[in-house]
């Protein structure tokens, strides 16, 4: 699915997909976060409030805020009891439409999954390093989401625990199909400067426009890649090998099934061409990395 969004029509959009305000546990309004996104640049937001009882089950309106060139998705961070460590489930869902129903008592994470899928919202593991989502717990979901989070910025932020790529990287090799964003899942709580939590990590969707729906439909389709600042300019196979156009990164990593890895590195890369021999029969992802330490993550390409 990755390699499409290199061959199909469209333009790539910046957008975050994770990040809250103070109709949960955010600091700010959601029109202050509307306006901090766009006046960043970004192309979208979805503001993923806390879908809980204490907070009203919110899912936070940021239609008013839309405009010619900023756009918006309706969702929010969903909870039910509960995974082995007895933390409640943590799930992202893009697009719920307004009238979601609040999360029932008897209703458990994997249901409450599958409930918010079946309205046709795009559906992530959020966060699993942060609060030790084991694979027992992901298991449990069955075929339900989407996307795992690959990096969380808040994650890294407050805790060093920004990461998913060891979840990730076992459902595929269980055979699943999965894609990999990041995220910010900003509450501009952060006393040193205001912005810290916020901004780190992205998605860029290739997409024929910039409004919800068209939006919504690459996120399914996988037509998108994740980023900390790094940018693909293309990917393709040809002649058993992946090759890779970026923007001027010092790694190229095409990574599969553990521990099967290749590697390019040098000074101010902007292409790479990666073996594709041991990856067959399996998936492969590749992760460039820039001088700075900011990483990029492809979704994973199925060679079976």
């Amino acid at each position: 699915m990755s390699l499409d969004a290199f061959r199909m029509p469209g333009t790539f959009y910046r957008g975050n997909l994770h990040t809250h305000s103070n109709r949960s546990d955010g600091r700010l309004e959601p029109e202050e976060v509307c306006r901090r996104y766009s006046e960043r640049g970004y192309d979208f937001l979805c503001l993923s409030d806390h879908f809980m009882a204490k907070y009203g089950f919110p899912i936070t309106d940021t239609r008013p805020w839309r405009t010619n060139s900023f756009t918006t998705l309706l969702g929010a961070e969903v909870h039910a009891p509960a995974i082995q460590n007895g933390e409640p489930w943590h799930i992202l869902a893009v697009g719920l439409p307004e009238d979601f129903a609040p999360t029932a008592a008897d209703e458990t994470g994997p249901a409450l999954a599958r409930r918010a899928a079946a309205t046709g919202a795009f559906v992530a593991i959020a966060h699993p390093e942060w609060y030790g989502l084991t694979m027992d717990d992901a298991r449990t979901l069955d075929d339900v989401p989407h996307a795992v989070e690959v990096y969380n910025h808040t994650s890294e932020v407050h805790e060093d625990r920004a990461g998913g790529a060891y979840l990730l990287d076992a459902l595929l090799s269980e055979g699943r199909r999965l894609t990999t964003i990041a995220v910010d899942d900003a509450h501009f709580k952060v006393t040193d400067t205001p912005d810290s939590d916020a901004f780190g990590g992205w998605v860029m969707v290739k997409a024929t426009a910039n409004g919800p729906e068209a939006l919504l439909a690459a996120l399914k389709a996988g037509h998108f890649y994740a980023t900390q600042g790094p940018e693909f300019r293309d990917l393709s196979i040809e002649g058993g090998a992946l090759h890779v156009a970026c923007t001027p990164v010092q790694r190229v990593m095409a990574v599969g099934r553990p521990p099967k890895s290749e590697r390019v590195a040098g000074a101010a890369l902007t292409r790479a061409t990666l073996p594709l021999e041991k990856f067959k029969g399996s998936w492969v992802r590749i992760v460039i990395v820039d001088a700075a330490g900011k990483r990029a993550w492809s979704n994973p390409i199925h060679l079976d």
